[in-house]
């Protein structure tokens, strides 16, 4: 049985903030669940995924996090507890539905979580979510650990009904990847099948109706607010003339802080756990009570706008700081000494920061860059197009996923990146006000998210530029989960379609359209040719499974390669492929073989054809 469907009350799992989440919704009688993956929020997902193949719960890997949460918005619209799960930058693509989604409110809970990415683990942004609550008038729940994190979901659910509004619940990587340990409580009970009352004056938010929704919104948000001011996600602990209002896993840095620097009695603290809308008489009567307030968090200044308009309404003048170029900064993640340093400055308080050990004696640890792994198809196809174009002038605009990294050298293709999908539209552009050679990458699972539209605009305007779809049948960067195009009877797993993305190329009217395999160089590189030759929109199709992936479905493995003695030290195989399967001793090129996954691409491009498979 999965560890996240014990039902015995009182028990303790030691969880990862993500799993903590997927256990709440469960907890809570979440019936419905819908995602598109991405990190940090991705193993959530997983989470559901499992549990739904031992229990009723439904879980989907949708296209896109649009179509996710116009799923879980139906579900919910029919009285199902519902989930929508996403990282930061998937709300962006969600935001279409989600705004309109306010107006027309739910039934069941639906609780729509969006983990931030503070210093850009895994993202292209840093944009601070928060604001969509404002601009869509959405209630933000907003946790400071892994156990307060499983037990506000719950409570989002149930805020949710109680608004008949959606529930945006923030979490940040932090929070995401942290391990903590649990308390378990028993499930509430929850069905899976619900019933559509049909009422289109509620419904269909046609201009008419819309406005009346409107309005509607607004009076739900003022009462949030009531709710809000007495949240238990909001509250105040120490008690002194200096102010201190923080949020999320700030709070953790800032009640350390407060401790290390001996502030009980002189100092309290303000967490805001429900921070729209802003509990505004809480916040109000804080800081009457404070001579300085600091405001402590990640990301944009959110709380300390909102603050200083209240504190002006208030007429209250002393200094409330937080952004500024000698605190805190709107780059990047926080971190306990920086928060204490922070707060040991604006209070000017005597401190001597911790020394940080002397560490110039010890060797530099050697640089470990993002790179594409060994026997990775992406490599082999990005080596064959930029033989294929040779002697052109090329704009190469790419996308997400894995292949994001061959803009990095040797292989450097890669030009221009803006989200998921863009790859083509970009084209578009490119193709249109350039006399380049436009050569755009995009991935499976990607093409099916946001990649087809691109595509169809690019037939019908009569576009001119080569597109490359990487298809190496898993969505892999964010952990190998599955998209339109996966064989699921490979995973074991019935009751799934399989879409075709050469059909679907086809079927937009596109004429020339290859297919490669892209460990075969020579023939990949001659398809590829024909395809940059010709005028208009082309594409080929580069297939072959993820490494990594295929090794999971223990599929059979190739011999590994071996640098034979025939070998003229050119190092075409490195400054050409980089391969981390590659390294130099004694100023000779050789093959790690516990990393060769036999791909021979190497073997294909070598002078000397010195590389050759190890024998038996």
């Amino acid at each position: 049985m999965h560890k996240l469907l014990i039902n015995n009350s009182g028990e303790k799992l030691l969880l990862l903030g993500n799993e903590a989440i997927a256990r709440g919704a469960v907890e809570a009688g979440v019936a419905f669940a819908t995602t598109y993956p991405g990190t940090p929020s991705s193993e959530i997902a997983t989470n559901f995924f499992q549990i739904s193949q031992e229990s009723d719960l439904y879980f989907e890997y949708s296209v896109n996090e649009k179509v996710a949460l116009e799923l879980a918005a139906a579900a919910a619209n029919c009285g199902l507890r519902s989930i929508c799960v996403m990282k930061h930058v998937g709300l962006n693509v969600a935001a279409d539905a989600l705004l309109t989604l306010a107006y027309i409110g739910v039934k069941g809970g639906l609780v729509i979580v969006t983990a931030d990415d503070p210093y850009m683990f895994s993202s292209q942004n840093e944009q601070d979510n928060r604001y969509y609550g404002k601009i869509s008038g959405l209630p933000i729940l907003e946790p400071s650990s892994v156990e307060e994190a499983k037990n506000m979901v719950i409570d989002a659910f149930e805020l949710s009904e109680k608004l008949e509004e959606p529930v945006i619940f923030r979490t940040t990587t932090r929070l995401n990847h942290s391990t903590s340990v649990v308390n378990l409580k028993p499930f509430v009970s929850h069905t899976t099948r619900g019933d559509f009352k049909k009422d289109p004056f509620q419904y269909v938010p046609v201009p008419a109706v819309a406005r009346n929704l409107h309005a509607r919104l607004l009076e739900r948000i003022e009462k949030a607010e009531k709710i809000s001011e007495t949240s238990p996600y909001n509250f105040i602990i120490g008690d002194g003339s200096l102010g201190i209002i923080c949020n999320g896993v700030s709070y953790n840095y800032v009640y350390d802080a407060v401790q290390d620097l001996k502030l009980e009695g002189l100092a309290k603290i303000l967490r805001i756990g429900f921070s729209n809308p802003m509990p505004r008489a809480l916040i109000k009567n804080f800081l009457k009570g404070c001579e300085k307030v600091l405001v402590v968090e990640e990301g944009e200044a959110y709380m300390e706008e909102a603050i200083k308009a209240f504190a002006q309404e208030e007429g209250l003048t002393f200094s409330i700081k937080g952004k500024e170029e000698n605190l805190f900064s709107r780059l990047y993640e926080f971190n306990p000494r920086l928060v204490r340093q922070c707060i040991a400055k604006y209070f000017n308080l005597n401190h001597t920061p911790v020394e940080i050990p002397d560490l110039s004696d010890i060797p530099e640890i050697p640089q470990r860059p993002p790179n594409l792994c060994p026997g990775c198809s992406h490599r082999a196809t990005f080596y064959a197009v930029k033989k294929a174009a040779e002697g052109m002038t090329t704009i190469c605009p790419t996308d997400i996923g894995c292949y994001t990294l061959g803009f990095l050298p040797p292989l450097s293709m890669g030009d221009f990146l803006l989200c998921m999908g863009s790859s083509i539209g970009t084209s578009c552009g490119f193709s249109k006000v350039t006399d380049k050679k436009v050569i755009a990458f995009i991935g499976d699972s990607t093409f099916f998210h946001s990649g087809i539209p691109g595509l169809v605009n690019a037939f019908f305007n009569q576009h001119n530029f080569t597109l490359i779809i990487l298809d190496n049948g898993i969505t892999a960067m964010t952990g190998h989960q599955p998209n339109p195009g996966v064989d699921m009877k490979a995973l074991n797993l019935e009751g799934y379609q399989r879409v075709s993305i050469e059909n679907i190329v086809k079927a937009i009217g596109i004429s020339h359209v290859g297919v490669i395999r892209p460990f075969n160089i020579k023939k990949s590189i001659n398809t590829i040719k024909e395809a940059l030759d010709f005028k208009g929109v082309s594409v080929v199709i580069s297939k072959e499974l993820c490494a990594l992936y295929a090794k999971s479905l223990k599929k059979p493995s190739r011999k590994p390669f071996f640098v034979s003695e025939k070998c003229k030290n050119h190092r075409e195989c490195i400054n050409n492929l980089g391969c981390p399967a590659f390294f130099i001793e004694d100023n000779r090129v050789k093959i790690n073989q516990d990393m060769c996954v036999g791909c021979a691409v190497c073997a294909q491009i070598c002078p000397e054809n010195a590389i050759i498979p190890v024998k038996d």
